[in-house]
């Protein structure tokens, strides 16, 4: 089965966005010139400066008497209130799904914040897997990481399996870059910017991400429509990136899980009583087999570690718990841990103050 993969930051997410209204709300509260925006977003980078970095040159240049953990937890909290996923960007994930495509999500990052987005912005459900650098201790562009995104979505990462697998994302070092070592074709969102790299170019460009899906749906490998989602011509739209009228966003649970045994297949929907924090689920509404979860409760169960380099805001990978990086040449087992299990490792993700600086996004 086709494979689409897609970066998290200001690809299925506009973090930089966020982050912005947060600067702003940090200004206003702390009665700060509100000229110094432009400061801000200079120094953020795009989110790849690491987060020690920006806020201890926030607190110099204020003279804050706040601690360092203060500032990380007021980022956090208002960079994450602030994000959200476009109702078109669902809409053209709904449309990839019903047209026959595996999906998928890899970010480099920490793992707490990529996993605190995915689960408000309601991404979970609407995907196969993920896989973030710091819990998977490997990063873009290691094709390693591609591998572990295809297991984590219940396809085995080998033969053809790349021909078959497109890769979107905004970050041309490590979303195309990555890409291209791996062997996968790659559209690259280039909001408005030129194309800078001489050694590697993407198969595609695209100024958002309902044009770029759009243009994976319309590449002679698209598959054929799944039989078991409906496919109309609105989501087709959507893809496409004609505007269309949203009815309603999806709500904010990450990797809805059956605790029963489900159907076979990477993508087959299963009724979904409740998602990973216990929210009830619509009757009939259905649940996509997510097998990123039990990933994730391993790797949050275990100490994190610093920032690595070529990560946005900082979040780079760390050793994950016990040594744990799967073979890429085996597809990965269903997850089957009670829902209740994922519950208690989200739940700590949002509450549990972060214990350095350096976590990033």
């Amino acid at each position: 089965m086709p494979l689409l993969l897609f970066d998290l930051d200001n690809t299925l997410l506009p973090r930089d966005a966020a982050y912005r209204a947060w600067a702003e709300d940090f200004l206003s509260e702390h009665g700060l010139p509100p000229g110094d925006l432009d400061w801000f977003v200079t120094l953020d980078g795009g989110g790849y400066v690491p987060r020690s970095t920006v806020l201890s040159a926030v607190r110099r240049r204020y003279g804050l008497d706040v601690t360092a953990d203060f500032l990380i937890a007021h980022y956090r909290r208002g960079i994450n209130s602030h994000i959200h996923c476009p109702p078109r960007h669902i809409e053209a994930l709904r449309a990839a799904r019903a047209a026959g495509w595996t999906l998928g999500i890899v970010s480099n990052g920490g793992t707490r914040p990529q996993l605190e987005k995915i689960r408000r912005t309601g991404l979970g459900p609407l995907v196969d897997g993920w896989v973030i650098s710091e819990e998977a201790d490997c990063v873009k562009p290691d094709p390693l990481i591609f591998e572990m995104a295809a297991q984590r979505c219940g396809i085995a990462p080998t033969g053809d399996w790349a021909e078959h697998t497109w890769m979107i994302g905004d970050h041309a070092p490590a979303d195309i870059a990555g890409a291209e070592l791996t062997g996968l074709r790659s559209v690259w969102l280039h909001h408005g910017r030129p194309w800078a790299e001489s050694g590697y170019r993407p198969t595609l460009k695209a100024a958002g991400l309902p044009e770029a899906v759009g243009q994976v749906l319309a590449a002679r490998n698209a598959p054929s429509p799944r039989p078991d989602v409906h496919s109309d011509r609105r989501l087709r739209k959507a893809a496409a990136g004609v505007p269309v009228r949203a009815t309603a966003s999806v709500g904010a649970r990450s990797g809805a899980r059956s605790p029963l045994a489900a159907p076979e297949g990477p993508s087959t929907s299963v009724p979904a009583t409740t998602g990973t924090l216990g929210e009830p689920v619509s009757a009939g509404r259905p649940g996509v087999r997510n097998r990123s979860g039990g990933f994730a409760v391993i790797a949050e169960a275990g100490p994190g570690s610093g920032a690595g380099s070529g990560t946005r805001a900082g979040g780079g990978p760390g050793p994950a718990p016990g040594g744990l990086r799967p073979a890429p040449t085996t597809a990965a087992a269903p997850a089957t841990a009670p829902a209740v299990v994922a519950t208690t490792v989200v739940a700590a993700a949002t509450t549990a103050p972060p214990a350095a600086m350096a976590a990033g996004q």
